[in-house]
């Protein structure tokens, strides 16, 4: 950008770069992307970039002197009567306002982006040409493709580990470990809603998250009724959970900026964990043959 040298960029400017980035006619209908707190015109020095608008994100912007957040998941996402302190979203908006932090949301928009979370997750899950899972509103969510070379569903769920921010819950499979995998469907945060997208997609593992009880065994019961008349058993599932599946968005993000802001603009990411899990106790690995250890 043609700012002078060490001079701050105005809140607006990095709002252009960040909705040239992620369109916001892009979201979903329901979603509320776009500049939830900030003045246009404040400068910005620094940005610290995070998953979730939560307190102890905010209190990290303070202390390290951020003008200004970027998170995926939007703060105000649903209707609110009150910013009292009270509550944990009037805490955080008194806290940005009172400390003169911005706060930006690309949710939806960032989903459906190219390069966005989708790409992200793929990419950590080894694909490199993909195609649409499904169409939403006319835009393109989630990923599906093939890896170049075949693994097996072990093989993947280690590959997808390694590239994954650690969290307490780790990756849950569901699937034989040593059954052969090649065709990936990927969705970030919550996608338990696509199953029929991804049959139709012809997938032998889906990478998503929050899949709830339900969704998630009666995907695995049709694909075994299918293997009984002659089908593959698939699609297998790994459940990345929601937070560590979009954080892979972060560092592409930061980079984007960077090329794309002056630079006497830092950015960074936010070295807060907001997955709400903490801990488990008594995960049992898989031991079958070809399994992880």
């Amino acid at each position: 950008m043609s700012e002078q040298a060490g001079a701050p960029a105005r809140l607006r400017d990095v709002v252009a770069v960040l909705e040239a980035l992620y369109p916001p006619d892009t979201a979903q209908s329901w979603d509320r992307v776009g500049l939830a707190a900030g003045d246009p015109e404040q400068p910005v020095r620094r940005v610290l970039l995070a998953v979730d608008p939560t307190l102890d994100v905010i209190a990290e912007a303070v202390s390290t002197g951020a003008d200004l957040v970027v998170t995926h998941h939007p703060l105000l996402l649903r209707g609110v009567h009150s910013v009292a302190t009270t509550t944990a979203k009037g805490a955080a908006v008194t806290d940005l306002v009172v400390n003169d932090v911005a706060l930006y949301c690309a949710h939806t928009n960032a989903d459906v982006a190219d390069p966005g979370v989708g790409q992200a997750l793929a990419a950590a899950s080894g694909l490199v040409v993909t195609e649409a899972l499904e169409l939403s509103e006319g835009q393109e969510l989630g990923r599906v493709g093939d890896l170049p070379t075949p693994t097996t569903l072990a093989g993947l769920a280690r590959t997808l580990h390694a590239a994954l921010p650690p969290s307490a819950g780790g990756l849950r499979a569901s699937g034989p470990p040593d059954a052969p995998v090649r065709r990936v469907a990927v969705l970030g945060g919550a996608g338990d809603s696509a199953f029929d997208a991804v049959r139709r997609s012809g997938a032998d593992v889906y990478v998503t998250a929050d899949l709830r009880h339900h969704p998630a065994l009666e995907a695995r019961e049709e694909a075994r009724a299918a293997a009984r008349a002659g089908g593959t058993g698939t699609p297998y599932l790994l459940d990345a959970g929601h937070w560590a599946s979009e954080w892979l968005w972060l560092p592409g993000l930061r980079d984007l900026l960077v090329r794309r802001l002056p630079d006497s603009v830092t950015v960074e990411i936010s070295t807060v964990r907001t997955d709400p899990w903490d801990f488990v106790v008594g995960a049992q690995p898989p031991t079958d043959a070809g399994g992880m250890p």
